[in-house]
């Protein structure tokens, strides 16, 4: 599976605490549900155990966003600790 990052999601890894490996696992084996603007949405779970911004937390979400174009071309990404 061809899985590519926009500029923009690039940019965003850093300040959202999020790897490229992170998003191309949630893109491959996370679950698949349909977004705005004709996108779809991947979403996956991760054991975190770490801190971020000054708190400790135990999981990570990370959702993807994505249109199909010959493969799958991510757009944006976003994480939520928990």
């Amino acid at each position: 599976m061809n899985i590519r990052l926009h500029p923009h999601a690039r940019d965003r890894l850093a300040e959202r605490g999020v790897s490229e490996e992170e998003i191309f696992n949630t893109v491959r084996e996370g679950e698949k549900f349909s977004a705005k603007f004709g996108r779809t949405g991947f979403r996956r779970n991760f054991a975190f155990n770490q801190e971020w911004r000054g708190r400790r937390y135990a999981n990570k979400q990370v959702e993807a966003y994505a249109v199909e174009e010959n493969g799958w071309l991510v757009i944006t990404v976003i994480a939520r600790f928990f």
